[in-house]
């Protein structure tokens, strides 16, 4: 590779394509390695995914409202094969792009399955020397080990199925469990959650009870409830009913930390160990995304590709976790975010109607426009825990969740100006709790 400092990136999901892309920024030489598509997990199995079905959904949703109110009488035929087309085709299109920008800033990108040998990478039977080594693998489904197992989807199948299935058996309790649910019970499925423990168990009761009440009502959940077997077409449970649908796995990610053993130190549950600086026990060698367990959420793989790469072009900043806002994507999003550094305060809670915002309004007559509960620290004026179900929670959490992040007391936020009505809720949020 001649004397120039070569940094190699390997792996493009959100880590790995933000953090080579940082580096050609800078100035720095990258090669940016994928074992097969551009974006990773994102884009191409992952949220992108879930992003384009749950719009669907939402719009299938909003059909039947506006059915029931009786200004348009119209029927949905839905293709699911054409669905699936469409998202390929749009797929192609995002892949081109994100090549073409990595590609912009003079960042060399191939395509293979790398290995890493020492000081030097192995791809495509060419060995490639670096000066400095990003590992962002990122993530595969966990399988859980029963009988059976093969039968079961996970994310990477869900646009390889022919139709929409007749019924379908979610194993998994989390996010990922709950935005599947919506997107095939909206699509016309016999949807059931079978749940070891609690269905979003880190949700506040209150969120909860309000997704299982106005937006996943035709969802059968099954808590404190196992498997022991998965046949094609259905699973047994431990207590040996039998449940007819295909099963779907949603227990869970592995990193994909198999490339790095015995190179670098790794964490209890082998995923790579790094420190704030994104730093693994080799100085030279770096991991961001998924595979370095934690948050398994695309901005903050974006987040620490991006300070993976600045300190890789010794430009030192570290990782900050603090109130990292989430989204649950229903037919009515679902956000939160928590600011774990206020402790030992008394707070107080406040709930608030969602009744402001974008797509709100035709929510109204029926009383499913949403809530806002608020935990608030008034001594200080600062938000602890924001849980906010609405059309439009995703930008006001996201917004909300910046002044907490920069531990900004709410009466600076008298110089925003909001926009009508896509940062209206904001402004109800911030004028309850102060003004």
């Amino acid at each position: 590779m001649g004397d120039d400092m070569t940094n190699i990136v390997i792996g493009s999901g959100p880590a790995g394509r933000l953090g080579s892309y940082e580096l050609g920024k800078l100035g720095e030489e990258v090669i940016l390695i994928e074992k097969n598509h551009i974006a990773g997990t994102c884009l191409n199995e992952g949220c992108m995914v879930i992003c384009a079905l749950s719009d669907i959904s939402k719009f299938i949703d909003s059909n039947r409202r506006f059915n029931e109110y009786g200004f348009i009488k119209s029927q949905i035929d839905i293709s699911y094969d054409k669905i699936v087309n469409k998202i390929g085709e749009t797929q192609e299109l995002l892949r081109k792009l994100n090549q073409m920008e990595n590609e912009s800033v003079s960042n060399q990108v191939i395509y293979g399955e790398a290995k890493i040998n020492g000081d030097h990478i192995e791809v495509n039977g060419e060995s490639l020397e670096y000066d400095k080594l990003l590992i962002a693998t990122g993530a595969r489904p966990h399988i859980p080990d029963v009988k059976g197992s093969e039968y079961g989807l996970t994310n990477k199948d869900i646009l390889k199925i022919d139709d929409i299935p007749d019924k379908l058996n979610i194993i998994g309790g989390g996010i990922i469990a709950c935005e599947i649910a919506n997107i095939f019970s909206t699509l016309g499925s016999e949807v059931n959650v079978i749940v070891r423990s609690e269905f979003l168990k880190e949700i506040d009761a209150d969120i909860k009870k309000y997704i299982l009440k106005h937006i996943m009502n035709d969802v059968t959940i099954l808590e404190h409830t196992d498997i022991s077997e998965c046949g094609k077409n259905k699973v047994v449970l431990t207590e040996g009913d039998e449940l007819e649908g295909i099963p779907f796995f949603a227990t869970g990610r592995v990193p994909n930390s198999e490339i790095a053993k015995d190179f670098v130190d790794f964490n209890p549950d082998n995923s790579i160990k790094v420190n704030e600086f994104m730093q693994t026990s080799r100085d030279n060698v770096y991991a961001a995304g998924d595979v370095t367990g934690g948050w398994q959420l695309t901005p903050v793989a974006r987040m620490e590709g991006i300070c993976a790469a600045r300190n890789m072009a010794n430009y030192l900043n570290k990782i900050s976790y603090n109130s990292v806002p989430q989204c649950i994507s229903l037919n009515t999003e679902v956000s939160f975010v928590e600011d774990e550094r206020i402790k030992d305060v008394e707070t107080e809670t406040i709930t608030l109607p969602s009744i402001a915002g974008p797509n709100a309004f035709w929510k109204i007559l029926t009383g499913d426009t949403g809530l806002t509960k608020i935990e608030f620290d008034s001594e200080n004026n600062k938000i602890k825990k924001i849980n906010a179900i609405s059309p439009s929670s995703v930008s006001d959490v996201a917004y909300l969740s910046y002044l907490m992040r920069i531990d900004s007391p709410l009466d600076e936020y008298c110089d925003f100006l909001e926009i009508h009505p896509s940062t209206d809720t904001n402004y109800k949020i911030i004028k309850n709790l102060w003004l």
